[in-house]
């Protein structure tokens, strides 16, 4: 598997590890977990796009 492939599936984990911590923030009343799960979801994003990028420079 390709460092770029290993990047999106890793990003696109940490995106819904990410959703899963932000909602549940949400539901038990936890701006600590929900924040926390915001960071970890936009973290996933960024993630996923240089796995992107570097599949588009690997060709």
């Amino acid at each position: 598997m390709s460092p770029s492939s290993k990047d999106q599936i890793q990003g696109k984990f940490h995106e819904v590890k990410g959703k899963a911590k932000q909602a549940a923030g949400q539901v038990t009343n936890n701006p600590n977990l929900e924040a926390e799960g915001q960071a970890e979801k936009l973290t996933g994003k960024i993630q996923k796009k240089v796995g992107q990028v570097e599949k588009v420079l690997e060709k």
